[in-house]
């Protein structure tokens, strides 16, 4: 006989185990009290100071090596009011300070000619055209030949085995895996090379237009790519998440199936429209575990991740990113902003954005998770597939709280009621006509 006990995704024992089953995934996951609430990294132990003539410079994503990516899709810069930019030509990258870059990712998860070979795809006039305008300009060309010879010594083949230079330029400018950059590498007037500039270090302004030329990026790349089932958003932060250089930038890439997570929410979508209010956020209310909520979002400690996650809710109608408007991107973007204020630029951690695709009519809820990686999964994860999670959902929750009241207090976030503040608002995911 199935019991309350056997159904209920979070549990604590009598001695303490918290035992977690993710709502969407089904995901395992044990908290053991000897094993629980272990510290966050912290400033590492060898720091060197900061020399300010390279501090543009330390890596490829830095102001001062614009010429080490591809040719800009598009940047953001304030002079002093903000305003967007597109294909910026070589010899007018140094000309402005671009607060948020968008360039292709020189080594794609699905290249141009995977597209070609699988779906027929052909590059539009449009984009060939502007390729052929940026290398008929000598800055240009030195830009995308410099760029060519770098994915060739990376392994990269060049298009055909052609001995042309130029040969795969085009691709250059056509592909679907964009990369949203932020200005700096380290915070202003940093010392040390420690004192990096993470999401949380920015001002809630900053964070907001890196939120929204990634939302707009997301559009784009529907619009660009017809067999584009789905786009993924994703931020890997610091080396042990994935990253390969400390330097703030999302990660946007199109793909040409939904993938199986989204395949199995809509699964059980059909019989259970309300699924995310009923199995993820009645959840998180029943057992306090709402972090943070303003008046389009609303943030959680989440139930059955690997690592320690918050996932914030979009609360409004609209499913899609960029059918939110300034104000609901805005709402979500505080959020997730001062949650990686909490954790620190020292943590590091992966942030996934989940969306309906454009051509699925089940409803999902716009959201983004934020997962700390700071365990590693080992042989007993892989065997047993019990996942041991270092911080259960309540002394995530907890962690949270302190350190965001900390924040407000101090005036680096933006308002928003947290904790027990949020007790007196009920909260609803209207994704699915719920009011």
């Amino acid at each position: 006989m199935t019991t309350q006990a056997d159904t209920e995704p979070l549990r604590r024992l009598p001695d303490g185990t918290v035992k977690q089953v993710s709502p969407l995934t089904g995901t395992t996951v044990w908290t053991l009290p000897g094993r629980a609430n272990r510290p966050l990294p912290d400033v590492p132990a060898r720091r060197s100071p900061v020399d300010p003539a390279r501090a543009g410079a330390l890596c490829a994503f830095c102001p001062d090596r614009y010429t080490e990516t591809p040719p800009e899709k598009a940047r953001l810069v304030c002079d002093p009011e903000p305003r967007l930019i597109e294909h910026v030509a070589a010899a007018a990258l140094g000309e402005t300070v671009a607060e948020v870059r968008r360039i292709p990712n020189l080594y794609e998860i699905l290249s141009v000619d995977y597209w070609r070979a699988n779906h027929g795809y052909v590059v539009p006039a449009d984009v060939a055209d502007r390729a052929a305008r940026y290398v008929a300009d000598p800055a240009g060309r030195a830009h995308v030949v410099s760029v060519l010879r770098a994915r060739a010594a990376a392994g990269a083949a060049p298009a055909g085995g052609s001995d042309d230079p130029l040969a795969g330029a085009v691709d250059l400018f056509a592909g679907s895996h964009d990369v949203v950059v932020a200005r700096r590498h380290l915070v202003d007037g940093a010392r040390f090379d420690d004192e990096l500039a993470g999401s949380g270090t920015l001002t809630p302004d900053e964070h907001h237009r890196f939120m929204a030329m990634t939302v707009r990026t997301v559009q784009d790349l529907y619009g660009s790519r017809p067999d584009a089932l789905y786009v993924a958003a994703f931020q890997n932060w610091l080396r042990p998440a994935g990253a390969s250089f400390d330097h703030l930038h999302k990660q946007v890439v199109a793909i040409d199936e939904h993938g199986p997570q989204v395949e199995r929410e809509r699964e059980r979508l059909r019989d259970e429209p309300d699924l995310y209010n009923h199995a993820v956020l009645d959840v998180a209310l029943r057992h306090g575990l709402v972090v943070a909520a303003n008046e389009h979002a609303v943030a959680i400690a989440g139930v059955g991740h690997r690592y320690p996650a918050f996932e914030v809710y979009a609360t409004g109608e609209h499913q899609l990113p960029w059918e939110h408007d300034d104000a609901e991107v805005r709402a979500v973007s505080d959020l997730v902003h001062a949650l990686h204020a909490v954790s620190g630029v020292h943590t590091p951690s992966n942030e996934e954005w989940h969306h309906r695709p454009p051509d699925v009519a089940e409803p999902m809820p716009w959201r983004i998770v934020l997962k700390w990686r700071v365990s590693t999964l080992a042989g007993f994860e892989g065997g047993t597939k019990v996942n041991v999670n270092t911080i259960d959902p309540f002394t995530l929750r907890d962690r949270a709280v302190v350190g965001l009241r900390r924040l407000r207090d101090a005036g680096a976030i933006a308002p928003m009621r947290i904790g027990e503040e949020t007790s007196g608002h009920p909260v609803r995911l209207r994704y699915a006509g719920v009011r």
